[in-house]
């Protein structure tokens, strides 16, 4: 990369919702001009008012509007951008759009192409790993599909045995098998999933690592050699291996283990020339002993709650180092202050399946207070389409030890108000009041050992209170019924509106 600083003075975000939001607001902070595309299902979006200039790329599924390279580049020329935010998702690990950037004289502000490229395949990165002397969890590439050579693999292997895309991420393409009579349906679906996914079939096969935590690295590195990493984040609850609520710092990292694995993730993206935010995840095992699981060459879902303790704008650090200039601080400038914790608003039915949820907001009061930072792409009657991911909004909740951070979250997530849509915020209220939650008794398969039903029960609404508002709805079906004239009209409308409120209530916050 060309070291020479080279001032951005107009960015594309090549993306949409909240993380567009983000990174909008930190353009406008620097005194860059933003410019936004949308598709057809985001003509009203948040991100499409609040950009300097939008543009329309496509019809609604992201095929043809935000992975559509061709539009989004014809975009960044006509409008005069010289730099490309891609985000998360969608373009932002695509070693071939970073390239076309470049060669049409724009600044994609990540990684260079041949370090996404190296580092997007899973093989590769584990090479790569093993080069900068990194522990890897036993595995193998499935380069045939030969059922007994796969069994003896996995045999010597050890079940259980995960079988995962070589290209993407996410939780795509992923399988756990237990035994010798599911590797066969778990490779086709697995390959088939990747193929649909990413474009690409290959998979590989690892030990898979029984009750792990999932435990991630942040880190930035600039073009003149300079890496520091920004702590760790605590992943672990998760559900197909996607992450729904994340904090850090990690309780069950000490500072022996904190230092082995930071120093670990800074000796790969050395390893890697690696350049701006990026974040090195690990397998740890129950006795601390951790394994290289892959490096995320993007800005992750849950970097607030590293900004939150570390005070530093991660998305202003990605355009400082893609401008070409050298980080402004050392690791020994870095103090990390007190505790954070993200939780990942979904349009979902947690009861159901975590089936997606879509149509219109009807009602949108997002908490605030000390401590609480909302980082969120919609408003009210806002629409939450079929077509894109389901997150909706992230509510980041930092305290001065983790007990301060979860009472706030309590207290935070009972003030949210949404309704049109299903969402995750009572999923995260019955997490919060788990007793292993709360003493930090986490691994990846929390999820399903402790709620194997799916049953999540916030519990919100003392049964006093219900009890009141059940007996005031009776009430009000029962005058609707009999249509027994108010002597005072006013009276009527305000009576009316308060148990329509206590009705919207106790619908959001019903035991199930």
């Amino acid at each position: 990369m060309d070291n020479k600083a080279k001032p951005i003075k107009k960015t594309l975000i090549a993306n949409r919702c909240e993380i567009a939001v983000r990174i909008i607001r930190t353009c406008k902070e620097m005194g860059i001009k933003s410019v936004a595309v949308f598709s057809e299902a985001d003509k009203t979006a948040h991100h499409v008012r609040l950009a300097d200039e939008s543009y329309l790329i496509g019809n609604a599924p992201s095929s043809e509007s935000y992975l559509n390279q061709k539009k989004i580049i014809e975009v960044a020329k006509s409008s005069s951008a010289d730099a490309i935010h891609p985000g998360y998702g969608f373009l932002a690990e695509n070693a071939q759009f970073a390239r076309t950037c470049h060669e049409n004289n724009i600044i994609f502000i990540g990684p260079t192409p041949e370090t996404i490229s190296l580092l997007g395949d899973k093989i590769r990165a584990r090479q790569t790993a093993t080069e900068a002397s990194l522990p890897v969890i036993p595995g193998l590439e499935i380069e045939n599909k030969d059922a007994n050579f796969i069994s003896k693999s996995s045999d010597e292997i050890g079940y259980p045995v995960l079988i995962k895309a070589i290209a993407g991420g996410g939780g795509k393409g992923m399988r756990v098998v237990n035994s010798s009579s599911e590797l066969k349906e778990a490779i086709a679906r697995a390959s088939s999933e990747a193929k649909t996914a990413f474009g690409d079939e290959r998979i590989y096969l690892e030990k898979y690592i029984e009750k792990p935590r999932h435990i991630e690295i942040q880190i930035l590195a600039d073009s003149h050699g300079n890496v520091v990493h920004l702590g760790e984040r605590e992943c672990s609850i998760q559900r197909r291996h996607q992450k729904l609520i994340e904090e850090t710092p990690s309780t069950f990292v000490d500072d022996i283990l904190r230092a082995k694995m930071t120093d670990a993730a800074i000796k790969i993206a050395r390893q890697a020339n690696y350049t701006g935010a990026g974040t090195v995840e690990f397998i740890v095992n129950q006795n601390g002993d951790f394994y290289f699981l892959e490096v995320n060459t993007r800005l992750q879902v849950e970097h607030p709650v590293t900004e939150m303790v570390t005070g530093l704008d991660l998305v202003k650090e990605q355009i400082n180092i893609a401008q070409g200039n050298k980080l402004s601080f050392k690791q020994s400038d870095i103090e990390f202050n007190g505790h954070a914790i993200e939780f990942r608003i979904c349009a979902e039915d947690p009861e159901n399946n975590f089936i997606p949820s879509i149509g219109k907001l009807k009602n949108y009061r997002p908490p605030s207070g000390p401590g609480v930072r909302i980082d969120s792409g919609v408003l009210i009657f806002s629409e939450i389409p079929v077509y894109y991911d389901s997150l909706i909004a992230k509510v980041i909740v930092w305290g001065k030890t983790r007990e301060e951070a979860i009472s706030r979250s309590k207290r935070a997530l009972e003030e949210f108000r949404i309704s049109g849509v299903t969402t995750t915020i009572g999923f995260h209220r019955s997490i919060l009041e788990n007793d292993k939650f709360a003493s930090a008794e986490l691994s990846t398969d929390f999820l399903s050992s402790e709620y194997p039903d799916n049953n999540f029960s916030p519990l919100t609404i003392p049964l006093a209170e219900k009890a009141a508002v059940a007996m005031a709805i009776n009430f009000y079906l029962n005058r609707q019924k009999t249509r027994i004239p108010e002597k005072n009209n006013s009276i009527s409308k305000q009576r009316n509106w308060q148990i329509a409120y206590r009705m919207n209530r106790l619908n959001q916050t019903r035991d199930r």
